[in-house]
């Protein structure tokens, strides 16, 4: 069986007649992507989470048990590349290249070994004075946990720019932000980008379609619930954090999105 018809097979349910019971862990397979933007001692806007929250989203993933996986691990189980995820599955992010990812996410997610995906636009780096350096992107590359991917190359809203834009100048557009940054960050790092984050989370068919002949395995969205067998490769959801997520909020909500624990009826079954 080819990989592209394996795909095809687990996301339209057409094993249900050779699968039977394993349908019912399928129907309830998620995992959470968790998406943070930047970090600061106190809460200035919307996007900022303390140290001290964040710190505390990762005692709370220990000490419950929760397993932080790289985001292509996700990605490879969605293709059919990888036999299994572990049991509560988490994936964590970060957009836009916020120095304070550097100051703040980086020595932490080093020390509770927790790896992270992170979404740059390229414009920014080494440019703006809120932005991330490349050399700070290449230590953070080189420790191992941390992987940089396209969140296009300066973050337009796309649906605002079909709006303004004519239809052949939009188009130049999408297919510039979107091809743009894997050249830059494959140049400046030495990697492939095959991962987009879509600005603002804003997508559409013609956008969705923009990324695959562009070269994208998948992209994701924001959208307040979890990664489900269902979901289009090219708009997976992914939870936005925030500093109200205290402890036990951020525990509330991580067992409400995991895929829940094996049972002895349809253990070790897969989607």
């Amino acid at each position: 069986m080819t990989q592209r018809l394996r795909r095809l097979v687990w996301r339209y349910g057409v094993l249900a007649a050779l699968a039977g019971p394993a349908m019912a862990s399928q129907a309830e397979w998620r995992v959470p992507i968790l998406v943070y933007h930047r970090f600061a001692a106190t809460v200035t806007d919307s996007m900022t989470v303390r140290s001290s929250t964040f710190e505390d989203h990762l005692r709370v993933l220990r000490s419950q048990g929760y397993s932080v996986i790289p985001l292509h691990d996700l990605i490879d189980y969605l293709y059919g590349r990888r036999a299994g995820l572990p049991a509560k599955a988490v994936v964590m992010t970060a957009d836009d290249g916020h120095r304070s990812v550097y100051q703040v996410m980086y020595p932490l997610a080093q020390r509770y070994r927790v790896p992270v995906t992170l979404f740059i636009y390229p414009s920014a780096i080494s440019n703006a004075r809120y932005a991330l350096t490349w050399d700070e992107l290449r230590r953070m590359q080189q420790s191992g946990g941390f992987d940089v991917q396209s969140h296009s190359y300066w973050h337009p809203n796309f649906l605002q720019e079909r709006r303004r834009l004519s239809p052949e100048a939009y188009r130049q557009l999408v297919r510039q932000q979107l091809l743009r940054p894997r050249q830059v960050i494959e140049k400046q790092l030495g990697h492939k980008v095959d991962l987009l984050a879509w600005p603002f989370g804003l997508y559409d068919a013609e956008l969705m379609q923009e990324a695959q002949t562009a070269g994208y395995l998948a992209a994701f969205s924001l959208e307040a619930r979890p990664v489900t067998w269902r979901d289009s490769l090219w708009a997976l959801p992914r939870l936005l954090m925030v500093d109200a997520y205290d402890a036990k909020t951020f525990a509330a909500l991580l067992k409400k999105n995991s895929q829940p624990e094996p049972s002895a009826s349809h253990a070790g079954s897969r989607p």
